[in-house]
Formats: structure tokens, C-alpha cells, sequence
């Protein structure tokens, strides 16, 4: 808990220093700015597993007032009611819902809906928004960046199902009764938050859920 708490206030103490450095005119406060920015880094790097090669190249090559990033999860459900998990090559294989970074350009749906395809090869109609998220809320390994994840239901229009893609080797129906049996990948995806996404499918008059 002490560490988790740690994470917050680096993540904080980020996000100020970039605000500082964005509406700064004084230099001797943008010299101040860039070496809070330059601690936090190292506590980020102190509290979780990324390297400071990445935290720097992240935090680094951004500017203006820092939001959370979005992490957007499709939720593609067939009769059952059933969930497609995919096997995430960068967490050997371990099962996620399909998903990733919110992109530029692409509205929320549209996210989910290229993902879905790139990851799965099916091609679905994204229908709801189940939840909004915050990752620091949830039992997520820690991590440097503070994530927004969005889970959004879709039922499949087209496409066939691929067991090999550049993100992931492996794709599976689930019943909610084989969740206790998979070992997840949960940076991206944690038992709880599939409990809660298995009991809002199963009830479409459910609201939908925000942190």
C-alpha cells in the first residue's frame, strides 16, 4: 500500500513538472521544472518495472498539460454468454481482452473495432460502453503512466477468428465459470474487472460503470 501510495505522488509530481515547464516564461523555472521532472523519472523507475530508458523516452517527448492515456478494451460477447480473450505475446501468453492505446484520429468505437480485428481477425460492430475505469483503482501491477481504461461491447459482423497475429498467439471463447482457470495478463486485463464486464453483458439494462 506504502508503495502504491509512492506511485500516485510520482505520477503527480510529473504531471505538475510538465504543466510547469508548458506555461513557464521564466527560464530559471523551467531549469526547476525539468529536474522535478527529472526525479520523478527516477522514482517511476524505483516503483515499477519499466525501464528509464522508456520512462524518459515517454515523458520526454511530451509537452503541453499531461492527461491520462487510454487504454481501450474490446469486449466481443457471443451467445452464452461467452468472452473472447486473446494470448499476449509481450506477456508470454498470458489472456487479456483484445485491446491497447486509445489513437489519434479514431473515436472510441472505432478504437475497440480495429483492434478487435488486428488482434482477433474478426470484424465487430461495437454496441456499448460497459465501463470507465481507473487503472490505480484496480489490482494492476504498477506502472509509470496513469491510465483510463474503457471497456466496450461487441458482437461479431464478419471476419474468421486467427490464432497468430503480430500481437497475439492464441484466441478463446470463455464462460464466466473458466475465468479461475487461465492465468491473465493483468497489466491489461485483472479477474475482477472480468467478473464485473461477465455481470454487465448479462444485464443490458445495467448502467454503465465509471470510477
Amino acid at each position: 500500500m506504502k508503495s502504491h501510495q509512492l506511485l500516485i505522488h510520482a505520477q503527480r509530481l510529473q504531471a505538475l513538472a510538465q504543466a510547469g515547464l508548458a506555461y513557464t516564461t521564466s527560464l530559471y523555472d523551467r531549469e526547476r521544472y525539468e529536474e522535478i521532472r527529472a526525479i520523478s523519472v527516477r522514482l517511476l523507475e524505483e516503483l515499477t518495472e519499466e525501464p528509464l530508458e522508456k520512462i524518459v523516452r515517454v515523458f520526454a517527448s511530451e509537452d503541453g498539460y499531461q492527461t491520462p492515456k487510454v487504454d481501450i478494451r474490446a469486449v466481443i460477447v457471443r451467445e452464452g454468454p461467452e468472452i473472447l480473450l486473446v494470448r499476449e505475446k509481450l506477456d508470454h501468453g498470458r489472456w487479456t481482452l483484445p485491446g491497447g492505446w486509445a489513437d489519434v484520429g479514431y473515436t472510441p468505437y472505432e478504437v475497440a473495432a480495429k483492434e478487435a480485428y488486428e488482434e482477433t481477425g474478426l470484424i465487430v460492430q461495437p454496441s456499448r460502453l460497459l465501463a470507465l475505469f481507473d487503472k490505480r483503482k484496480h489490482p494492476h501491477p504498477p506502472q509509470p503512466w496513469y491510465i483510463y481504461k474503457a471497456f466496450i461491447q461487441c458482437e461479431v459482423v464478419g471476419g474468421s477468428l486467427m490464432q497468430d497475429t503480430q500481437e497475439t498467439i492464441g484466441a478463446r471463447w470463455f464462460r464466466r465459470d473458466e475465468l479461475p482457470s487461465i492465468e491473465l495478463s493483468t497489466d491489461r486485463t485483472t479477474a475482477s474487472q472480468l467478473e464485473t464486464i461477465f455481470r454487465l453483458v448479462s444485464g443490458p439494462g445495467l448502467p454503465t460503470l465509471c470510477d
